[in-house]
């Protein structure tokens, strides 16, 4: 009876041992994808299985405190590189208070300047973290430290003029073993066409379309090439109709599941390399 009750006892603490580690060994497989609501502007959160932190852009300068305290709460504690798309102030604003904040080891943006007051005070953000700009163009690869996560530019495959800044957009594909998601920036048709031609764009599982639905943006040809299960708009109030109700349309016919951030608000996919999965936490 006292070895039967032994080996009961034995079982239960080998159990009981196994339980805390299977857990966490589970989620650390994962790979979040966050699409912060920050109204009528872009900022996207990734997190890898291996623990390292990548930001894509932060909303306007008012919403640097959103990104801010989003990040904090979701477990950052250092940015492994900050990637800003483009000069727009809708863009770039917030990433002045998240550079100032977080520890950040780089920060990737194309090579296309702007005259505004946002984005000098985002090159003196960047300068005072002792940092240069590291040039996001076709063909450069983020080092994410796993073989299971890839974070590559595709474009802008070619120079653009420099009131042309929306098609100057630093497009990031993330590769998580079976699983991909690429974000658009704000590039419009005419760089879409541009990385048809130069043949970098393949099938996704997740898109973050581009410039917030504006009409100009996520051509038929375009879907065709990326042919996500989810897009994502970045959106809020704005005079401009986004997002336009020709590109809702052209999402719809191809039975796109899309999310807006004026309407879910922070919207978060999880990817096991195998699935995604998607929620939307207000």
């Amino acid at each position: 009876m006292r070895s039967k009750l032994f080996k009961c006892f034995m079982a239960l603490i080998l159990l009981l041992t196994l339980i805390p580690f299977s857990a966490p060994a589970e989620a650390a497989s994962n790979l979040k994808v966050h699409f912060i609501n920050v109204g009528q502007g872009d900022s996207t959160l990734i997190q890898t299985p291996n623990g390292k932190n990548y930001l894509i852009d932060g909303g306007k300068k008012g919403q640097g405190k959103v990104v801010t305290a989003y990040l904090k709460k979701n477990g950052v504690k250092k940015l492994d590189a900050v990637i800003a798309t483009h000069p727009d102030a809708d863009h770039i604003g917030g990433l002045i208070t998240v550079i100032k904040t977080f520890k950040v080891s780089a920060v990737y943006a194309p090579k296309v300047s702007h005259t505004s007051q946002t984005f000098k005070e985002f090159l003196s953000a960047v300068k005072s973290k002792k940092l240069t700009i590291k040039t996001a163009k076709k063909g450069v690869k983020i080092n994410t430290g796993t073989k299971s996560v890839s974070l590559s530019f595709i474009a802008p495959v070619k120079t653009y003029s420099k009131s042309d800044l929306n098609n100057w957009s630093a497009v990031l594909l993330l590769k998580h073993n079976q699983k991909k998601f690429l974000f658009m920036g704000d590039a419009e048709t005419k760089a879409e066409n541009d990385m048809i031609k130069q043949k970098v764009l393949s099938k996704v599982d997740v898109l973050k379309v581009g410039h917030h639905g504006a009409k100009n943006t996520t051509s038929t040809n375009f879907l065709k090439k990326v042919s996500p299960k989810y897009a994502v708009i970045s959106v809020g109030k704005n005079s401009y109709g986004h997002p336009t109700s020709e590109v809702w349309n052209r999402l719809k016919a191809r039975k796109i599941t899309t999310y807006r951030t004026d309407k879910s608000k922070n919207v978060i996919f999880t990817s096991t390399g195998k699935k995604v999965t998607v929620k939307t936490v207000k």
